[in-house]
C-alpha cells in the first residue's frame, strides 16, 4: 500500500469532475457498522453465551477483553503481512475473513472455538479501519479528510445505536448464535458494496518495510498514539461500569439504563461527524479543544451522577465529545507517517484498544479501593493528562513554525 495512490486516484477523479464520495464511503460505513456489532453485541448476549457454552460470565467476559487484545497485537501485524496487496483487494480479503469469522462463531461447539472465532474477527477489526482511513480520505478533496473519516466511522457509531440492540434482541430471542449470523450477514453487503463501489486504486512502489517502520516509530507519532491509549482509557475506564453507576448511584431502573445507552449511542454517532468538520476547519485546535470538552464534562459528571437529569445530559455530552475527537487523531497520525499511512492508522486502532483493556482494568480497581462514584473524576484526570500530551506537541510545532519559514503549516 502506498499513500502516494491514493492522491493520484482523487487527481484522476477530481479532472473528471466526479467524486465518488457519497456511494463509495457508504460501502465503509457499512462494513464499519458490521464490525462495530461484532465487537458490541457480544456485552448484550454475555449471559446467553454463558449459559449455553456452560461456563461461568467471568470466562464469558475473556471473550470481550481477548477481542480488544487481538486488535491490539494482530491487527498491525497482520498490515505489515499485507501491506504489499492492492487496497481494495485487502479490503476484501479482512471482510472475507471477517464473515469466516462470524460464521465460525454461528456453529461454535464450545468456548475455545468461539474464542478462536472472536480472535479471527479481531484481527480484521484494525486493520479494515487503518486502511479504510486511508481509502476515505483519497476519495475527497485534501480539506474534507477528516469528514472523510467520520463518515466511514460512523459506521461503528451507529452500531451502537441500531446494530447492538437489534443483534441483542436477536440473540435473546433466537439464540446467541442468530447475532453471530445477522453480524454475518451484514459482512456479505459490506463485501458485495466494496466490490461494486470501491474504485480500483493504481498501487506504486511501496515504500519498504524499514521506511515504514520508521516513520511510524518517530517520536511525535508515538506520542500521539500515547495521547490516543490514555484518551481511550479515560473512556473504558467510565463506560464499562456505566450501568452500575447509574443504577446504584442515580437510581435509575435497569430497564432505563438501555434507553439512556442509546442515547449516549446518538451522542457518539453526532460528536463522530462534528468531530470531523471541526479536525478539517482546525486539526490540532480541534483534538486540544475536544480533550479538554471531555475533561471538563466527566468533572461535571462526577457531581450531575447524582441527580437523573443532570446525569443523562452529561451522558449525551460526553458520548458526543468522546467521540468527535477520533477523526482528528486519525488524520494527525496519517499524516505524521505519510510513507506508512496504512501502518499508522492501523496503529491507531491497536493504541486505542490498549487504552480499553486498561481503562476497564484501571476502573475495577478504582471501584474496589475509591468506590463508583470516584469513576468520573479519574476518568477527567486520564483525559486530561491526553490533554496535555497533545498540548506539548501542538507547542513545539509552534516553535518550529515561527523559527524556520514563514507560512509553514504543521501537518
Amino acid at each position: 500500500m502506498n499513500s502516494t495512490s491514493t492522491p493520484d486516484f482523487h487527481s484522476r477523479t477530481a479532472a473528471k469532475g466526479k467524486e465518488p464520495f457519497p456511494v463509495s464511503l457508504l460501502s465503509l460505513t457499512v462494513g464499519a457498522f458490521a464490525i462495530g456489532m461484532t465487537e458490541f453485541v457480544i456485552m448484550g448476549i454475555l449471559p446467553n453465551v454463558a449459559d449455553d457454552l456452560n461456563v461461568s460470565i467471568s470466562t464469558a467476559g475473556q471473550l470481550i477483553t481477548s477481542y480488544a487484545l487481538g486488535v491490539a497485537v494482530g491487527a498491525p501485524i497482520l498490515t505489515i503481512l499485507t501491506h504489499r496487496l492492492p487496497q481494495k483487494l485487502l479490503l476484501c480479503l479482512l471482510m472475507a475473513l471477517f464473515i469466516l469469522g462470524n460464521g465460525i462463531a454461528v456453529i461454535a461447539p464450545n468456548y475455545t472455538v468461539l474464542m478462536a472465532a472472536r480472535l479471527i474477527t479481531a484481527l480484521c477489526h484494525g486493520t479494515f479501519f487503518g486502511v479504510g482511513a486511508v481509502i476515505a480520505a483519497g476519495l475527497v478533496k485534501p480539506h474534507k479528510r477528516a469528514g472523510a473519516v467520520s463518515i466511514m466511522m460512523a459506521g461503528l457509531t451507529i452500531a451502537n445505536i441500531i446494530g447492538v440492540p437489534v443483534g441483542t434482541f436477536v440473540g435473546q430471542h433466537l439464540g446467541w448464535r442468530a447475532s453471530f449470523g445477522a453480524i454475518m450477514v451484514m459482512g456479505i453487503v459490506a463485501l458485495i458494496g466494496i466490490v461494486l463501489f470501491i474504485p480500483r486504486i493504481r498501487r506504486d512502489e511501496s515504500a519498504s518495510l524499514g521506511k515504514q517502520f520508521r516513520a511510524v516509530a518517530q517520536p511525535k507519532l508515538l506520542i500521539i498514539l500515547l495521547a490516543c491509549a490514555v484518551g481511550n482509557s479515560s473512556l473504558f475506564a467510565v463506560f464499562t461500569y456505566i450501568a452500575p453507576l447509574l443504577e446504584q448511584v442515580t437510581g435509575f431502573h435497569e430497564s432505563s439504563v438501555t434507553w439512556i445507552l442509546v442515547l449516549f449511542g446518538i451522542g457518539v454517532t453526532v460528536g463522530n461527524m462534528l468531530g470531523g468538520k471541526l479536525a478539517d476547519w482546525k486539526l490540532m485546535p480541534a483534538i486540544l479543544g475536544i480533550f479538554l470538552s471531555i475533561c471538563v464534562l466527566l468533572t461535571i459528571f462526577t457531581f450531575t451522577v447524582k441527580s437523573p437529569v443532570g446525569a443523562v445530559v452529561t451522558i449525551f455530552l460526553w458520548g458526543a465529545a468522546s467521540f468527535a475527537v477520533m477523526p482528528g487523531i486519525q488524520v494527525k497520525i496519517m499524516n505524521l507517517a505519510q510513507e506508512a499511512p496504512a501502518l499508522a492508522s492501523t496503529s491507531n486502532h491497536s493504541a486505542g484498544n490498549l487504552g480499553n483493556a486498561f481503562g476497564a482494568f484501571f476502573g475495577g480497581w478504582v471501584i474496589d479501593e475509591m468506590g463508583l462514584t470516584s469513576l468520573p473524576w479519574i476518568g477527567a484526570l486520564l483525559v486530561g493528562l491526553a490533554f496535555l500530551i497533545v498540548l506539548a506537541v501542538y507547542m513545539q510545532e509552534r516553535r518550529r513554525q515561527t523559527v524556520p519559514v514563514a507560512g509553514t503549516v504543521s501537518k
